[in-house]
């Protein structure tokens, strides 16, 4: 027992190490965020100017236009962040070290999600100015909504970037495989949004939280264990 559990600490304080790594370079690279940050605002106000002065059609979708920005934001961010790992020779030193694989994905993972949420969190305000949307229900359904959401992006959005760093094409291959598998993450969040914004009269809120949770677990456990084979091959 003692054993095991000075595995699981060692395991938890290298995730944290690699976690605080990657925020580390995030935040000496502040011109990589930003950049993100403008290519979402750039897709917000595409979606608005091809719908056009229709202010209806405009606050019924608010909610798809603000998942659909997280999810093309989300595979620069996975590229970005997996691909300079495995070019400048880190993720290599990483699995020489006595680190289980399983604290190297968790650590990007963890980093990506809180990427992830920055994106969500800033985009809210710009859908409520160019789709005129409203909160009818509590904002804390909206931020477990990002925060589930995010995190069902950023898990196998990490496996997958890894899978795909060291091939080429790999931008194209990164979404062609990562958009099929998030699907159910996505309708999941996109109506938890809805109902935020347009009302929840049959309190449906809570099982689409529920469902979302459900495939996080789901997600979070599986490409955990699978990581280090993905960089193993």
């Amino acid at each position: 027992m003692a054993g095991a559990a000075q595995r699981e600490g060692r395991v938890v304080s290298a995730t944290l190490n690699i976690l605080w790594k990657d925020l580390l370079i995030e935040w000496s690279t502040r011109s990589r965020t930003i950049a993100l940050l403008s290519f979402a605002y750039t897709i917000l106000l595409l979606f608005a100017f091809a719908v056009g002065p229709d202010t209806a059609a405009l606050r019924q979708h608010a909610s798809a236009y603000l998942w659909l920005s997280m999810l093309l934001c989300s595979t620069l961010l996975l590229d970005q962040t997996m691909r300079i790992e495995f070019e400048s020779g880190a993720m290599e030193r990483l699995l020489l070290t006595p680190v289980h694989p399983s604290a190297i994905f968790y650590g990007k993972a963890l980093s990506n999600t809180l990427q992830l949420w920055v994106v969500g969190v800033v985009c809210v305000p710009l859908i409520v100015v160019i789709c005129d949307a409203s909160f009818v229900e509590s904002g804390l359904m909206l931020a477990m909504a990002i925060g589930l959401g995010g995190a069902g992006l950023a898990a196998p959005g990490t496996l997958y970037a890894a899978m795909t760093a060291q091939l080429a094409g790999r931008q194209l291959l990164l979404p062609l495989m990562l958009f099929p598998l998030v699907v159910p993450v996505l309708v999941a969040a996109v109506k938890t949004t809805s109902l935020v914004m347009m009302g929840d009269p049959m309190d449906q809120g809570g099982s689409w939280l529920a469902l979302l949770t459900c495939f996080n677990m789901v997600y979070w456990s599986l490409c955990g264990v699978l990581f280090g084979r993905v960089v193993d091959a």
